[in-house]
């Protein structure tokens, strides 16, 4: 069995990231999207909300399931009896990041190998920073994610006012 991780932040989820999800659910016979945890950032939704909203916009796909971890990526892709981490590239400096982070995962893990798919054109700009940001400002983010999503961006926001 054919099985990768799809790892982010996915604070929030955007219509960029559900668009790579589909993808590489097409690719391998089951995705584990990888929720990180990480104490470094001071995310807008607590790790067990971006869970949740993964889990309702991916929930007619039946080969991803949703999972949050912390630690080592390797360590969660090995757990999971992965052997690819997928990851979406927009331009060319997220090449030169992920390059980094995919060489370095292979030093960690010579059984993880890292799978670039690039970002639909439509979304090529697109990033949670920025929608946070149009949020905040009160700008309209219905283009840029799920529709499922955009009250819950809209609610913390406004309880932020």
């Amino acid at each position: 069995m054919k099985i990768a991780v799809y790892p982010g932040s996915f604070d929030p989820v955007t219509l960029g990231h559900l668009d790579i999800i589909v993808r590489a659910s097409k690719l391998f016979d089951k995705l584990i999207v990888g929720v990180l945890n990480n104490n470094i950032k001071s995310p807008l939704f607590l790790v067990e909300e971006r869970v949740n909203m993964l889990s309702e916009v991916t929930k007619g796909l039946p080969n991803v399931e949703v999972q949050s971890f912390s630690g080592l990526l390797v360590d969660f892709a090995k757990n999971n009896n992965a052997n690819a981490v997928v990851r979406g590239l927009r331009a060319i400096t997220d090449f030169e990041y992920e390059l980094q982070m995919a060489q370095t995962n292979r030093i960690l893990s010579e059984q993880v190998d890292t799978i670039f798919l690039t970002t639909n054109i439509e979304y090529s700009y697109l990033s949670s920073s920025t929608v946070k940001e149009v949020a905040m400002f009160g700008g309209d983010i219905s283009k840029f994610l799920p529709k499922e999503v955009v009250p819950k961006v809209l609610e913390k926001y406004n309880h932020k006012k």
